[in-house]
């Protein structure tokens, strides 16, 4: 659950799923449909009354709903509940909360109690997607980028797009020390609109931007989790096609069986540059690992799923 307070959005559970909400919201679905979508992103935490973050799940999309003024009679009526029976407080007590703490936390649910069962007033349409998402990149394309090492040089990060153009001080920080590089193993469209793509990264830095020919030739590639991408992070990463591979399906299915679609990185907009980080170790140590980079799945070379591979720039949109 995180840190936790008296206030609805006080733990970072509830400032994460307040952000879901409101990019669920821009699917233009029915408010039955945008719950079950919510409800996939947080399965646990929706379904199951022991999880810590049950109440809080209910209570913040209760309360989303009604700020949106998306009417969701399954979602008012499970916040309701949870108010009027004091299952929040039980929850809360359980977790230590205090006896002042549980007074301030009674007097904020009876607030919301009254703004969720509030009749929605109208207001103007929400904004949602009127068409999918463009698809930017190409599955089997592959792509190299600059990459910096981090500040205790355990691994290296390609630019933060995010960041482009800011006057801050760790921004200006960053320095180009190498190259990283990386092959579209997946990508599709989440729920019909939402594009995600998912990478396999060269696992240790490039000293000198590769061609395709060393790329083939890289020892270890590992698979990572999907992301987004827009075109402004697109620009903003450098990243620059520098040919094309076919990729075998069945040898990807048979290698990484265990791949699930990203919901949770894509309906929360995680950028696809989270994924984009190399090792500064050598190669034939690839597993390696600390809070910023997991352990992922790797290959030995890009052949063990290649059909095929092509030269030459792909031009961009």
């Amino acid at each position: 659950m995180g840190t936790w307070g008296v206030g609805l959005y006080s733990s970072d559970f509830a400032l994460d799923l307040r952000s879901c909400v409101r990019a669920v919201a821009r699917l233009p679905f029915d408010s039955t449909r945008l719950l079950d979508v919510i409800s996939r992103v947080e399965p646990s935490a929706a379904g199951n009354a022991e999880d810590p973050d049950h109440t809080v799940f209910w209570l913040t999309v209760g309360d989303q709903f009604a700020r949106l003024g998306i009417n969701c009679q399954t979602a008012r009526e499970r916040a309701l509940t949870i108010i009027s029976e004091g299952a929040d407080l039980t929850a809360m007590t359980a977790l230590g909360m205090d006896a002042k703490s549980l007074a301030k936390r009674r007097t904020m649910l009876e607030t919301l109690r009254a703004r969720i069962a509030a009749p929605l007033t109208p207001t103007k349409p929400r904004a949602v997607l009127k068409a999918p998402q463009k698809l930017l990149l190409e599955v089997g394309e592959v792509l190299t980028y600059p990459v910096g090492r981090n500040s205790g040089g355990d691994y290296y990060e390609p630019i933060n797009p995010y960041a482009v153009g800011k006057d801050w001080a760790w921004v200006k920080a960053w320095g180009h020390d190498g190259w990283g590089a990386l092959v579209v193993a997946e990508r599709g469209l989440l729920f019909d609109f939402l594009a995600w793509y998912r990478p396999l990264v060269v696992s240790s830095v490039l000293a000198s931007e590769p061609t395709i020919s060393e790329l083939s030739a890289a020892p270890t590639w590992m698979l990572r989790r999907g992301g987004t991408l827009t075109t402004r992070h697109r620009d903003n990463l450098q990243l620059k096609a520098v040919g094309r591979m076919e990729i075998d399906q069945a040898k990807l299915d048979h290698l990484f069986p265990d791949r699930r679609i990203p919901i949770s990185p894509v309906v929360n907009d995680i950028s696809l540059s989270n994924e984009m980080k190399c090792s500064a170790r050598e190669p034939e140590d690839p597993f390696w690992d600390n809070r910023r980079m997991a352990v992922a799945p790797c290959l030995a070379a890009l052949s063990d799923i290649a059909v095929g591979v092509g030269t030459g720039d792909k031009g961009r949109d």
